[in-house]
């Protein structure tokens, strides 16, 4: 490496890519280096996919329906613009027109709602929709701050701060984990948002939509439900339907708890918010966007309107199932006193075991995939080293497991941090437990496992 290479920035990890730049010096062939690809997926494939138990809040296994879509020929096709002959820049269309059509009317069913959009490429792309169509820079707006489990999204790093706005905290009660409303009518009066999003990474409980949207219509402020975690759950009817509540905009996640492909989605009620949220969409930020992706999404809609009863009550089952056996082994979690959960995931307290980043790594060694996560008494300088672990079940769930497998789970975890048992011993344990769960259910390939018994 010369000097001057030395000395460039780079945001990324040096010896990750001194790496991948020795496996493309070591040969002059690019099939070799396309190769080096295709073997680094089947790793990931062969270790994440088979033998790893899962436990990232963010992510789910999809169907082998949406997974073969995600591969199909349409993915290779462009469609700038609207649905129909008149609207696309190009002809011959009018099957992708019938593919993006269905996602969009069954999004309506999923979410029950008057209008659905699809082609956003992911979740925060929701929210830089939502703060360009209905705010201008210098305007006010409130959502929550990241130790209490608040998103980028809508913070001054994230699309909220590149358009301009002035941002201001939700006060949250840091023990309860639950909006401090009496804050929050003060601090909203005070500041008059024009927006108040709320978008949770940390997501345990539903909000107060009802009554915070009461407040800031006061002056004719608008609540945005950011639910990039929680749409599964919301389309499942396990955790609240912020649309009916007082929302005016659902923005989500097609990925996570909704189970489909790597996506955003934004859904609303207001037909005089149709044309600048699509402006917006259209030609802002999408112009063609990856009618495979759509096809997937849609198939996930419909998957989710068949067995998200169900699959979402077994998630939050779950959630509350593994936070009561980790606290019984030893290792605190969250809102033990509310019951630790009602979504998808619980967060563990786990400093007295080492940094949420160290214990992440050391559980990884063990097959267990877990993230670092804020606590609400965390520092901005705890960012890198917080002092917690965020854990979730949907992948878990998807597998068929239930709350008997959630006791061995903490069992596997509690060998690695309360016991100290060394990881890799644990991991082996953890591979034998895994492999025999391949199968992926809730889905119309693979419908429910041999032990549940859906109503």
């Amino acid at each position: 490496m010369s000097d001057s290479e030395s000395q460039q920035f780079e945001v990324h990890d040096r010896e990750v890519l001194a790496k991948a730049k020795s496996i493309i010096g070591a040969t002059e062939s690019p099939r070799m280096w396309a190769q080096a690809v295709v073997e680094a997926v089947r790793k990931n494939d062969e270790w994440r996919g088979q033998r790893c138990i899962n436990l990232l809040a963010p992510e789910a296994p999809t169907s082998p329906m949406v997974r073969a879509l995600l591969s199909s020929e349409i993915g290779t096709r462009a469609a700038e613009g609207n649905i129909g002959r008149v609207n696309r820049w190009f002809a011959g269309t009018q099957y992708i027109d019938e593919v993006e059509a269905l996602c969009v009317e069954l999004l309506k069913v999923a979410f029950r709602c008057n209008y659905a959009d699809h082609r956003l490429m992911g979740s925060m792309l929701g929210n830089m929709a939502v703060y360009h169509a209905l705010t201008q820079p210098g305007e006010a707006v409130m959502s929550a701050p990241q130790p209490v489990g608040g998103h980028s999204s809508n913070r001054y790093d994230g699309p909220a701060g590149m358009r301009g706005l002035k941002i201001f905290d939700v006060p949250f009660d840091r023990e309860e984990l639950e909006v401090d409303m009496e804050g929050f009518a003060r601090t909203a009066r005070q500041h008059r948002p024009k927006l108040v999003v709320m978008g949770m990474s940390m997501t345990l409980f539903p909000l107060p939509v009802g009554e915070m949207s009461r407040i800031i219509a006061e002056w004719g402020g608008q609540f945005i439900f950011d639910g990039a975690h929680q749409a599964g759950l919301i389309a499942g009817g396990q955790f609240q339907d912020p649309l009916n509540e007082g929302a005016v905009i659902l923005t989500g996640s097609a990925g996570k708890t909704f189970s489909g492909p790597q996506s955003g989605m934004i859904m609303w009620n207001d037909p005089q918010l149709t044309k600048p949220i699509t402006d917006t969409i259209f030609p802002v930020l999408a112009a063609t966007h990856q009618v495979n992706r759509v096809a997937a999404l849609a198939v996930s809609a419909a998957e989710m309107i068949e067995y998200g009863k169900f699959y979402m009550a077994q998630i939050v089952r779950n959630s509350k199932a593994l936070g009561k056996a980790l606290h019984e082994r030893g290792i605190p979690i969250l809102c033990a006193h509310k019951g630790y959960s009602q979504s998808h995931q619980i967060i563990a307290r786990v400093r007295q075991f080492g940094s949420g980043l160290e214990l992440a790594h050391r559980l990884a060694d063990a097959n267990i995939i877990t993230n670092k996560n804020l606590l609400p008494e965390d520092k901005p300088e705890d960012w890198d080293q917080p002092s917690g672990l965020r854990l979730g079940t949907i992948e878990v769930t998807r597998l068929g497991m239930n709350e008997q497998d959630m006791e061995t789970i903490a069992g596997f975890i509690a060998r690695v941090l309360v016991e100290g048992e060394n990881p890799e011993s644990v991991g082996r344990d953890v591979t034998d437990f895994r492999l025999p769960k391949q199968a992926v259910y809730y889905n119309f390939n693979n419908e429910y496992p041999a032990w549940a018994k859906p109503a």
